[in-house]
């Protein structure tokens, strides 16, 4: 017993624990409209568009957060407006910007040989390496995030399910997937150190797969979708310590495992059509 509990006496594994379970839970809740909206590939692309942001960010000097932030958002704002046009679809659009940013990431890590920031843990997490400073500002962006989702709920759910019948209607849909884009933006550097540039996109998408695998309700799959989040970065960190892997490839490995046991559970709907999600 003492040798299970033997981690929680250190207060770098803790402060692991806390980061590595709200940047679960804070995925968890964004996956869902990322899910829902057909654009899973985001998760992968805005990552790997972030990265080249962190490098520019060290280049020149910048605040880590801000620069990679900045550079997130302005990556995601144009891929908005280039699948707005239609004749160019999301996943192209995505495509295109978040590896041309990747690409010149790569090409200023090439040019410049000294770092200051571990690339490395940016690539494929290190959530022992967290500071204090670092779980406040998960801990900030998840707020943020819920904030959002709190007060923009009808707008977002609207704007998700038929953005087209929602921009007719009035609701201000540009500046809704701008919301959305930065709040994306956002989690996505502050969960970087912990899960990795690699790994951010199954994190953002395994749990709201898994929540709607398992119900047809909109906001049940928001609540189950944080809480498998958050469990899996709980239980994905915990295990890390003792099997000494990448603490985001142990939590991704987690939600997997929930992933396999949601579809063998729910194997029987698989001979049934597929039923609409409820709004309720």
């Amino acid at each position: 017993m003492d040798a299970l509990l033997e981690p929680f006496g250190l207060g770098l594994f803790r402060h692991g624990l806390a980061v590595a379970a709200l940047a679960g839970a804070l995925c968890g809740l964004l996956g869902v409209y990322v899910v829902l909206r057909g654009m899973s590939y985001i998760g992968h692309g805005m990552s790997h568009a972030i990265f080249g942001g962190a490098v520019v960010s060290y280049v020149t000097k910048v605040n880590f957060y801000a620069g990679a932030g900045a550079w997130g958002f302005l990556s995601a704002l144009m891929i908005n407006r280039v699948a707005r046009r239609r004749t160019i679809g999301a996943d192209a659009a995505i495509g295109v910007v978040t590896t041309a940013s990747f690409a010149a990431g790569l090409a200023l890590i090439s040019r410049f040989r000294s770092y200051t920031r571990n690339f490395e843990a940016a690539l494929f997490g290190n959530v022992l390496g967290v500071t204090p400073a670092d779980v406040a500002v998960v801990a900030a962006v998840a707020g943020f995030a819920a904030a959002v989702v709190f007060f923009f709920y009808r707008p977002l759910l609207f704007t998700t399910f038929d953005p087209e019948v929602a921009e007719a209607s009035g609701v201000p849909t540009a500046r809704i997937d701008a919301l959305f884009s930065l709040t994306l933006a956002a989690a996505i550097v502050a969960t970087m150190n912990v899960l990795g540039v690699t790994l951010v996109a199954a994190a953002l998408v395994v749990p709201a797969v898994v929540a709607r695998m398992l119900t047809d309700s909109f906001s049940r799959m928001l609540g189950l979708s944080v809480l498998i989040g958050g469990l899996s970065g709980f239980v994905g960190m915990y295990l890390s310590w003792f099997l000494n892997i990448s603490s985001g490839a142990s939590i991704v490995l987690v939600e997997a495992a929930l992933f396999v046991a949601a579809y063998l559970v729910t194997g029987a709907r698989r001979r049934l059509p597929s039923r609409a999600i409820d709004l309720g």
